[in-house]
């Protein structure tokens, strides 16, 4: 994947700390104990398979501007590899994230773009409709 100008991680690691990582034993919500945070990877040469194949959508995007970046908004947009879910996942301290208004709006338009759009905050799941609404996964 090319990088986009201005799309680095930078100082955002949102995705080690939010994301689970099995080869670690590293659970959602903790910061992964290799992130050297505003620095990146300790490990990244060594990084486990699941964090090579991680792509942030964020950074390979060009229509997600950088007022979306993951550590701004506190949430990470991501598509579900083993579902056909686009999901935002939320910082465990953020767990309504995913309302900020850039964000929700961009999910609406993921939903009636015809995705199947769930939000996350550690247990706690939201489906979002193409209408706007929203309510919780059972």
């Amino acid at each position: 994947m090319m990088t986009i100008p201005g799309k680095a991680c930078a100082e955002c690691s949102l995705c080690c700390q939010v994301l689970e990582i099995e080869e670690f034993a590293k659970p959602a919500g903790e910061l992964c104990e290799h992130c050297l945070q505003g620095q990146g990877c300790a490990v990244y040469h060594d990084r486990p398979q699941v964090c090579h194949d991680y792509e942030c959508l964020w950074k390979n995007d060009r229509a997600l501007g950088p007022q979306l970046r993951p550590d701004r908004v506190g949430t990470i947009l991501m598509e579900d590899p083993d579902s056909d879910e686009y999901r935002a996942v939320c910082d465990p301290a953020r767990p309504m994230a995913w309302r900020n208004p850039l964000i929700f709006k961009h999910l609406v338009a993921m939903a009636k773009a015809g995705r199947i759009v769930v939000a996350k905050a550690g247990v706690k799941a939201w489906r979002v409709h193409p209408s706007g609404q929203w309510g919780p996964c059972i």
